[in-house]
């Protein structure tokens, strides 16, 4: 065999080597934080070399001191062996470094581990949950389908920017821009969510998420689909007489579909946190503190971990052999892998926050009318990191701010540039029409043209369906319906 063919061989060998632990170190910078112990509890469960610290112990990583003690032994007569794991085989997660001859010789800095922690560590698993959230059954009907994998990724994107009834609510260009995501990965991916249960589920508002339901029932009158698609407006006020006129349906007829629509779900998405009492815990806290902005992250569902300093001296005095050395050397590996992949984790939620703080301050200072559009990619590129690593570390994650907990992903939204060269997101538009709403005539409300030209005037130019897309996700009834009289 040629040079040239060994290494090609070895650097396939690698690779596939490397695929498990690249697979691990992307579910643990997409998982919450809340979610987060679940996977190393785990990971506790399966590797005996992993010792969980009191919360007051020392960090994740293992302690690097006294680096050349015990450098004699079975790390002595394997040294040929240790090459075969050199650093650059594992250039993963920031070039992490693997140091075998720390992992097996190190002197045991910390107190042994004993019984009171195993008991604390099964407590502390014993008392989680394992209730499917929204995204889990989602995503695991999303896979058995056979979809793309680009669109596969978007699902990923799309359940995780579902709102509380199961709605999706942002255009998918907007996602697009927002994402970086392929436009033609999430129409597919859009359109295969809509086919999964709960039936409704990503329908981007109640008409659709009502026709959809009524499509999935064999018992589904063309009538009831008809009111819903026709005489929105009519059901919503129960005007059973004028539907049954311009319907041409019996009063009788109109009634039994009203009944089928009104059994119906008008928000698909509730009902696998309805009765769950679950509360959002916040991945990172954003605070002023003495004039200056803090960023403190959420480490107290994080247990803490390091390499077992019984097995060292096992492996650095020649205690087993065989079989047994092996399973410990890569269990060893394994546990290095996930205790320095918690570590940047952590690492790249904190910079990216910080990049938030930077990009929408004028929010953290002002609240939601001063958020800023914002993609990904700018926060990418200020990171340094690649949008798609932004996109997973963000993942159903919140952040806790002066003016609230917010979804990471709802500092991520398009805009408009203002006529005083002033940019204003979407969501900051949105604002500004609630409260153009909030603050009108009740007698005399403000048709949405008139919202057009008050926004014209703040320097905002959009369309006037624009204005009724994002009054109807606002929940606000069109003018007729919000007029008072007296």
């Amino acid at each position: 065999m040629s040079v040239q063919s060994f290494q090609q061989l070895q650097k396939q060998t690698q690779t596939l080597a490397l695929a498990p632990q690249l697979r691990q170190s992307l579910k643990i910078l997409q998982v919450p934080t809340i979610d987060l112990r679940n996977v190393i509890l785990e990971e506790l469960q399966n590797n005996p070399t992993l010792e969980e610290l009191p919360m007051d112990g020392v960090s994740l990583e293992s302690s690097r001191e006294d680096d050349g003690a015990e450098e004699s032994g079975e790390e002595g007569q394997n040294g040929r062996e240790e090459l075969m794991f050199d650093d650059s085989d594992f250039t993963v997660l920031n070039q992490m470094k693997e140091d075998w001859r720390e992992q097996f010789s190190e002197e045991a800095q910390q107190n042994p581990y004993t019984p009171d922690d195993d008991e604390r560590r099964r407590h502390f698993f014993d008392s989680l949950t394992s209730e499917a959230s929204l995204e889990d059954h989602l995503m695991r009907q999303a896979k058995l389908t056979d979809i793309s994998p680009g669109a596969l990724s978007a699902m990923e994107y799309l359940v995780g920017s579902l709102d509380e009834h199961g709605f999706l609510t942002t255009s998918l260009s907007d996602i697009a821009l927002a994402s970086g995501l392929a436009l033609e990965d999430l129409q597919e991916a859009h359109g295969c969510l809509k086919t999964l249960e709960p039936a409704g589920i990503g329908a981007e508002d109640l008409r659709e998420c009502l026709i959809l339901q009524l499509r999935q029932q064999p018992q589904n009158t063309n009538l009831a689909e008809r009111i819903i698609c026709d005489h929105f407006d009519l059901l919503l006020r129960r005007r059973i007489p004028e539907i049954a006129r311009r319907t041409g349906a019996g009063n009788d007829e109109v009634l039994k579909a009203v009944e089928e629509i009104a059994s119906l779900d008008p928000a698909p998405g509730r009902q696998f946190n309805a009765d769950s009492n679950q509360v959002v815990v916040p991945d990172v806290t954003v605070f002023k503190e003495d004039g200056e902005w803090q960023v403190h992250l959420n480490n107290e569902y994080i247990p803490r971990l390091r390499l077992s300093d019984t097995y060292k001296r096992m492996i650095a005095q020649g205690r087993i052999s065989g079989k047994e050395r092996e399973y410990i050397r890569t269990q060893f590996r394994n546990g290095r892998f996930l205790i320095s992949a918690i570590e940047q984790r952590q690492q790249t939620i904190e910079r990216i926050t910080r990049e938030l703080l930077a990009f929408q301050r004028d929010f953290f200072e002002h609240g939601v009318s001063e958020l800023r559009p914002l993609t990904m990619n700018e926060i990418a590129e200020s990171v340094g990191v690649h949008e798609t690593t932004v996109s997973r570390a963000i993942a159903s994650k919140y952040i806790d701010t002066p003016h609230g907990v917010f979804p990471f992903k709802y500092f991520f939204t398009p805009g408009y540039q203002g006529g005083d060269g002033k940019s204003h997101s979407n969501t900051s538009v949105k604002d500004i029409i609630a409260r153009i709403v909030e603050n009108e005539n009740p007698e005399k409300p403000c048709s949405d043209q008139q919202i057009v030209n008050i926004l014209k005037e703040r320097g905002i130019k959009i369309a006037r369906r624009t204005v009724a897309k994002y009054r109807e996700e606002l929940g606000i009834l069109p003018t007729n319906l919000r007029r008072q009289y007296h």
